[in-house]
């Protein structure tokens, strides 16, 4: 019975944290709406229309961007933690799990930071237009043949293999106490952003501050891990994807 509470507190735990980054994210996607308002979100909001001031800007898209890492990604990390939870039998397993988990972010948080570099370079060069940030329809083309593209490849396969196989990671990647869940989490993190990384990218085809867009790449993200593998689930989405980029250039 208490290892059954120790994981159902684990697990409100995450949901509260990706709930929290949630509000968030349509509070933010409002007030870039509207360009109206008080308070914090809307100063973020505020700063991200303004490229020109390139320091306040990166602030403001970076932290934007690590919300958006948390929020979407932290259903991803739910099944590894749940599998670590099961197999660490140390009076610490809670603890250990949700700093698994908090590693597994951070990888994500640290590619937020470079995604914000990018969003910047973006809007400076006039690419992200109207109040989502959303690219132009070339660029917005070529987001689509870049992903489509590398869903294609080997490194994306293998990357997808090692996130599809929690029991495989721990088992090889076995390393006690806290320093060692963050250092797991770090390293299933990286593989997982390996995995994904331009999807992400396809947040500017969508909008920087889409949530529709976010809801979607949450949930093709997880489905990813959670199917029965196959090379249909990475190579049927990247040929779509293909000839979504494709359709848009052509119609330039």
């Amino acid at each position: 019975m208490n290892a059954r509470i120790g994981t159902a507190l684990t697990l409100a735990a995450l949901v509260a944290v990706a709930a929290i980054a949630w509000l968030f994210l349509v509070r933010g996607e409002a007030a870039m709406m509207t360009m109206t308002g008080d308070g914090p979100t809307a100063e973020l909001m505020r700063a991200m229309m303004q490229p020109s001031d390139a320091f306040r800007y990166f602030l403001a898209a970076s932290f934007m961007w690590v919300v958006m890492m948390i929020g979407m990604m932290t259903p991803a990390v739910v099944p590894m933690a749940l599998v670590l939870r099961g197999m660490d039998r140390t009076a610490h397993c809670e603890r250990d799990t949700l700093l698994f988990a908090g590693g597994y972010l951070l990888g994500w948080s640290l590619f937020g930071v470079l995604a914000a570099l990018l969003q910047l370079w973006l809007h400076t060069r006039g690419v992200l237009v109207g109040h989502r940030l959303a690219a132009t329809a070339t660029w917005s083309g070529v987001f689509l043949l870049a992903a489509g593209a590398y869903q294609l490849t080997p490194w994306k396969e293998a990357c997808l293999r090692h996130c599809r196989s929690p029991l495989g990671f721990f088992l090889e990647h076995w390393s006690p106490g806290a320093v060692g869940a963050i250092g797991m989490g770090l390293h299933h993190g990286l593989y997982c952003v390996g995995c994904c990384w331009i999807l992400m990218c396809l947040m500017f085809v969508g909008g920087a501050m889409s949530v529709l867009t976010m809801a979607v790449l949450c949930v093709f993200i997880l489905a990813e891990r959670l199917l029965p593998p196959g090379p249909w689930v990475s190579r049927i989405p990247g040929a779509a994807l293909l000839l979504w980029g494709v359709v848009l250039i052509a119609g330039r």
